[in-house]
């Protein structure tokens, strides 16, 4: 096993003459003091380079167009400096790109589509810089395919959460068989196995948590604080393999999707910080590794769903959602409260959507006669309490429907 990553407590620049290794396949230079900018000709060491780790340090000035064809990177990490400008599309060069950590810099771009010709890409981090705009990847069809980590949050991206994206990325939706030795992502080099050490993070319990290596079941979408708006699209609910997903501090509108509860191996979900509307599903009541979720500051309403891991969750969950009632919170439901009711999910077909108009008009046509029947019962011999509250829980599902 290689070490990685191991601090030398360098000062000052690089030295141009570290261009004249031409053979070199490791360059590690993480976890120093280093500053100044970073040599333009380092692009063209990346034909015998696989590793290049500039990550926390102090350079500055702009990443160096300069990647040459032939690149042979397998990772290139330069996140926790001050680089900024745009990301160097001479990076299209390394086809065998896996991993891209490019967070906590001033970066000013729009989404890099371009990285989606990487077809070996499973982890892209552009978290904490200045990136805007549409997320869209509609140009390249096949893109992201292998993709299993995504980290776009704290930055100005806006539009709607792209739902091409999200169909496209293969890894989530098939995952990894589970093995009784948890694996780690590494590749082969000069006939030693080599894992990939580097400072992987999420927030999650509220917490940034640190993933000193990188599982190869670790399966994350993080979008949070942006600006996006809309619905979630439905197509998140295909991920099944998905552990992380936080799409927390945006705009987004609208229910939260009945198919999220299909995401079985799911262990964190923060939706809050939006403008979420309707009830919480009940389906979500399946996700039984669900040890974080955070729904606050929503525009939820109705019964808190009880059971499993939901009985699990504290106030802390719930919080700015005003027309929630039910455990955990002190504010009780009605008496004529009632549970969510479940439609079939494929009612968006023409006959099923026929079918279930039908069904609508011929309750209405019943209810109408029950009503006008048991009306004149009512006014003839009084109004029976039981009648009444019965009445209008009728009347309140037909609402709701």
């Amino acid at each position: 096993m290689i070490s990685n990553s191991i601090p030398n407590f360098l000062q000052g620049q690089i030295p141009s003459s570290i261009c004249n290794l031409s053979s070199i396949k490791f360059l590690f230079l993480s976890e120093n003091t280093l500053d100044g900018e970073i040599p333009k000709c380092i692009g063209s060491l990346s034909s015998s380079l696989l590793h290049l780790e500039l990550r926390e340090n102090n350079f500055h000035g702009k990443i160096p167009d300069s990647f040459v064809k032939g690149c042979s990177l397998l990772s290139f990490l330069i996140n926790n400096n001050q680089v900024e400008g745009s990301l160097p599309q001479s990076l299209v060069n390394c086809k065998d790109m896996q991993f891209l950590h490019l967070g906590n810099n001033y970066l000013n771009d729009t989404f890099p589509i371009w990285l989606g010709n990487l077809d070996q890409l499973q982890i892209i981090i552009l978290r904490w810089n200045r990136f805007y705009g549409q997320v869209d990847n509609s140009d390249i069809p096949a893109s992201f395919t292998r993709l299993q980590v995504i980290d776009l949050s704290h930055n100005n991206f806006s539009g709607y959460l792209p739902t091409i994206f999200f169909e496209n990325l293969y890894a989530i939706k098939e995952g990894h068989q589970k093995k009784a030795k948890p694996e780690y992502m590494e590749d082969m080099v000069a006939d030693e196995v080599w894992s990939y050490d580097f400072d992987l993070s999420f927030t999650t319990k509220g917490l940034e948590i640190e993933f000193p290596y990188v599982s190869t079941t670790w399966m994350a979408i993080d979008f949070s604080d942006n600006q996006f708006y809309g619905e979630i699209p439905k197509v998140l609910g295909e991920l099944h393999s998905l552990i992380v997903l936080n799409l927390s501090h945006n705009s987004l509108t609208g229910p939260i999707p009945l198919l999220l509860g299909d995401l079985s191996e799911l262990e964190s979900l923060d939706l809050s910080s939006n403008k979420l509307q309707g009830r919480i599903p009940t389906e979500l009541t399946n996700l039984g590794f669900l040890e974080v979720l955070n729904l606050s500051q929503n525009n939820l309403v109705g019964v808190i769903p009880q059971g499993k891991q939901f009985d699990t969750f504290s106030n802390d969950s719930y919080t700015g959602n005003l027309g929630l009632c039910g455990l955990p919170l002190s504010k009780s439901c009605d008496n004529d409260e009632v549970a969510p009711v479940k439609f079939d999910r494929d009612d968006d077909g023409d006959d099923d959507g026929l079918n279930w108009k039908f069904s609508i008009l011929m309750g209405y046509g019943c209810g109408l006669v029950l009503g006008l029947s048991m009306g004149y019962i009512v006014f003839t011999i009084g109004k029976p309490r039981w009648f009444i509250r019965v009445y209008k829980r009728v009347v309140q599902r037909f609402a709701e429907r």
